[in-house]
C-alpha cells in the first residue's frame, strides 16, 4: 500500500472508485461526487458536511479529497461525527472501506457525465457499442393463421432481459416510427416483404436482415434506450402493429426533445461541410470494398458448401458400391480378387468422406454467421448512412433554401404593395407573413446545424464500427484454421485404409497398358 495520504494508507477499493471516476486522470465532478456518496444512504446533512471538507472551491474534488471523502464516509457509516481530525488516528493505518453497494451503476453514470460535456465527440468503442445489447431473432416453428399463414419471430433482447414474439408488419411499424423519432440518425432499411410463396431460404435470408436491423437499432448509442425501442422489446400484448402506433401516436422528433437542439449551431464547426464532404468520399470507398469483400465470403461460403455435397455424395457412392450384391465370378475376375477387397474397403472409405462433407459444411455454417452476416451488418450500416445524407440533403437542406427562397418572395410582394398604392392591409399582412416566415426560417436553421451535427456524430459511428473488419478478419482466419485442420485429419485418416484395402502388393502391380502402379504417376506417357 502506497501512502498517499499523511495521515494512512490507501486501500485498493479507494483507487478502484478513482479509476471508475475518472480514468483518465482528472478532477471528480461534483455531480458525481454526490452521486457516489449518495450510494452511502448517508442523510444529505451528513454528505453536504463532507463535501465542504474535500471541496476545492472549484466544483470539483482531487484524487486526495476522494480518498477523505471516502474515509469521512466509512467513519460516518460506523456512526462517528465527521471530523477530518479523526484520520489522524489512522497514521500507519489501512484507511476505512465505505459501504456502497455495486459500483457498475456508477460506472455507467460517469461514463454518462463524461460523454455529456463533449457532445461532438461519440466517445463509444465498438466493443462499448456491442455491450449495449444483443438480440436474437428466431423462426416460431408453427406458423398461425386460419386462412392466410404467417411468419412469426422470436425477438429476444438481452439488455431488456425480453422474450416476444413479433410479425413483419410489426418491424414496418417500429420502422416507421422510428423514422419519424430520428430522421437525422441511421435508421437501417427492413427486407422487403413477399406477399405469397415465400421459399424458405427467403425466409431464412429476411430472418437474418431482421436480427441486423435490431442489432444496429439496439447499439445505438442515441436510440438504443428510447422509449419507442424498449416497447417493442418488452410488450407482449397483441396486435402489435397498432399498439405500438396508439402508445406512440404524435411521437415528437429528437430534435423537439433534445438538449443539444438550441445550442446546435454553437456544436458544428465552420468546415463541416468539407469535412463531411471528405468523409462522405471515403465512406462510399468502404461502402464498396465492403460490398466486394461480402461478395467472396459469399464465394468462399458456396466453395465450402459445394465441397460438402461433393464429399458426402462421393461417400455415397462409394456406399453404394460396397453393397452391391451383383454375382461377380472366377469367370470375370479369373485369378484377380481385387474386386471383394475394394467393397470392404469402399464400406469403411464412405463413412471417412461423410465425416469431410460434415466437416465442410460446418466450415460453411461458421463462415456464413461469423463473416458474411458481419459483413452484412456493417454493410447495412454503411447504407444507412447513405440514405441519412441524402435525406439531410433532400429533407432539411432543401426545406430550408425553399423558407429562403418564399421570404424572398413576400419582401419583393412587400416592397411592391409599399411603392404602389396598395391598401394598409394588404402591405401589414405582407409583413406579417414575413414574420411567421422568418421564424419558420429561424427554426429550420437549427433544425439544419442540428442534422449537421448528427451527421458528424453518425460518421463517427461509422468509424467506431470499423472494428467489425477486424472481427471479420479474426473469424476468418479462425475458421479456415480450424476446418483445414480437421479436414487434413480426416485425409490422414483416410490415407491408412486406402493402403490396407489391397495391401502392399498394389505397389507392384501392372496396369492394363504395362505401367506399373504405384502412388506417384508424374512423368507417365500413354
Amino acid at each position: 500500500m502506497s501512502a498517499d495520504l499523511s495521515f494512512g494508507s490507501v486501500p485498493p477499493y479507494y483507487r478502484e472508485v478513482y479509476e471508475i471516476l475518472c480514468p483518465h486522470g482528472e478532477q471528480v465532478n461534483e455531480d458525481l461526487f454526490v452521486q457516489l456518496l449518495l450510494k452511502s444512504n448517508l442523510p444529505r446533512q451528513t454528505i453536504s458536511q463532507i463535501w465542504d471538507i474535500v471541496d476545492n472551491k472549484q466544483g470539483s474534488v482531487s484524487r486526495t479529497g476522494l480518498y477523505k471523502a471516502l474515509a469521512l464516509t466509512a467513519l460516518a457509516q460506523q456512526g462517528k461525527s465527521v471530523n477530518e481530525k479523526l484520520l489522524e488516528t489512522f497514521s500507519g493505518q489501512e484507511l476505512p472501506k465505505p459501504s456502497l453497494g455495486d459500483l457498475g451503476d456508477l460506472r455507467a453514470t460517469s461514463v454518462k457525465m463524461r460523454r455529456s460535456k463533449t457532445p461532438t465527440v461519440l466517445g463509444f468503442t465498438f466493443r462499448e457499442l456491442c455491450e449495449l445489447d444483443t438480440v436474437k431473432v428466431e423462426l416460431v416453428p408453427e406458423k398461425k393463421g386460419l386462412i392466410l399463414k404467417h411468419v412469426e419471430y422470436e425477438v429476444t433482447s438481452q439488455n431488456c432481459k425480453a422474450t416476444v414474439l413479433r410479425r413483419y408488419n410489426d418491424f414496418v411499424s417500429f420502422y416507421e416510427l422510428l423514422m419519424t423519432r430520428f430522421p437525422y440518425r441511421m435508421i437501417p432499411s427492413l427486407p422487403p416483404k413477399k406477399m405469397m410463396g415465400a421459399s424458405r431460404e427467403f425466409i431464412e435470408q429476411r430472418r437474418k436482415s431482421l436480427r441486423r436491423f435490431l442489432n444496429l437499432i439496439a447499439r445505438h448509442p442515441q436510440i438504443y434506450d428510447d422509449k419507442l425501442v424498449l416497447f417493442f422489446f418488452t410488450f407482449n400484448g397483441s396486435d402489435m402493429q397498432h399498439k405500438i402506433k396508439e402508445a406512440f401516436r404524435g411521437i415528437p422528433d429528437e430534435f423537439m426533445t433534445s438538449n443539444l437542439a438550441s445550442q446546435a449551431k454553437d456544436l458544428v464547426p465552420m468546415d463541416t461541410q468539407i469535412q463531411l464532404g471528405n468523409s462522405k468520399e471515403h465512406i462510399r470507398i468502404l461502402s464498396n470494398s465492403v460490398s466486394k469483400l461480402k461478395d467472396i465470403a459469399e464465394r468462399m461460403v458456396m466453395r465450402a458448401t459445394s465441397y460438402a455435397c461433393d464429399m458426402l455424395q462421393f461417400g455415397q457412392e462409394l456406399s453404394s458400391l460396397s453393397n452391391d450384391s451383383t454375382s461377380v465370378t472366377t469367370w470375370a475376375t479369373g485369378s484377380n480378387d481385387s474386386w471383394e477387397s475394394l467393397k470392404k474397403g469402399f464400406k469403411h472409405l464412405s463413412v471417412e468422406y461423410a465425416s469431410l462433407g460434415d466437416k465442410a459444411s460446418q466450415e460453411a455454417a461458421d463462415e456464413a454467421e461469423r463473416v458474411v452476416e458481419k459483413l452484412a451488418l456493417f454493410q447495412d450500416l454503411l447504407l444507412s448512412y447513405k440514405e441519412l445524407c441524402e435525406r439531410h440533403e433532400k429533407g432539411v437542406l432543401h426545406d430550408h433554401q425553399r423558407a429562403i427562397q418564399k421570404m424572398g418572395q413576400y419582401k419583393k410582394k412587400k416592397m411592391s404593395a409599399t411603392v404602389g398604392t396598395s391598401e394598409v392591409g394588404a402591405v401589414e399582412q405582407l409583413e406579417q407573413k414575413i414574420l411567421q416566415q422568418e421564424s419558420q426560417i429561424a427554426n429550420m436553421e437549427n433544425r439544419n446545424y442540428y442534422s449537421l451535427h448528427c451527421l458528424q456524430m453518425e460518421t463517427q459511428l461509422i468509424y467506431a464500427n470499423v472494428e467489425i473488419l477486424y472481427d471479420v478478419l479474426g473469424a476468418m482466419a479462425e475458421t479456415q484454421a480450424k476446418s483445414h485442420t480437421e479436414l487434413s485429419r480426416v485425409w490422414n485418416e483416410i490415407r491408412p485404409i486406402i493402403e490396407n484395402v489391397i495391401g502392399k502388393e498394389i505397389s507392384s502391380r501392372t496396369s492394363p497398358v504395362g505401367t506399373p502402379l504405384n502412388n506417384n504417376h508424374a512423368g507417365i506417357t500413354l
